[in-house]
């Protein structure tokens, strides 16, 4: 039911690659200075969190219309990302 990216995307133990990327220094700072109000411990941790609402966001745009559709109407409904994650992650198994 669930493509081969999204099920890769569900699991838990991926490979990771080191990536350079020029970014401005005061953005930097900005993202040190916001990363402690939103739970994180340093600004790398929330710099992917970004990196990755972004991309579902994106992946969402081609995501088959089913599944967009009842995620949406999940969330609609008052269902956390959390449990949707969990749900996803169920079906990826």
């Amino acid at each position: 039911m669930l493509d081969n990216t999204l099920k890769k995307r569900l699991t838990k133990d991926r490979p990771v690659t080191s990536i350079t990327l020029r970014i401005p220094v005061d953005v930097v700072d900005s993202l040190k200075a916001i990363a402690p109000h939103k739970g994180y411990g340093g600004y790398q941790t929330l710099l992917k969190h970004y990196i990755s609402e972004g991309l579902r966001r994106d992946e969402a745009a081609y995501a088959p219309a089913a599944i967009k559709r009842l995620t949406l109407a999940l969330k609609k409904r008052g269902v956390s990302k959390k449990v949707l994650s969990e749900a996803m992650r169920d079906l990826a198994a």
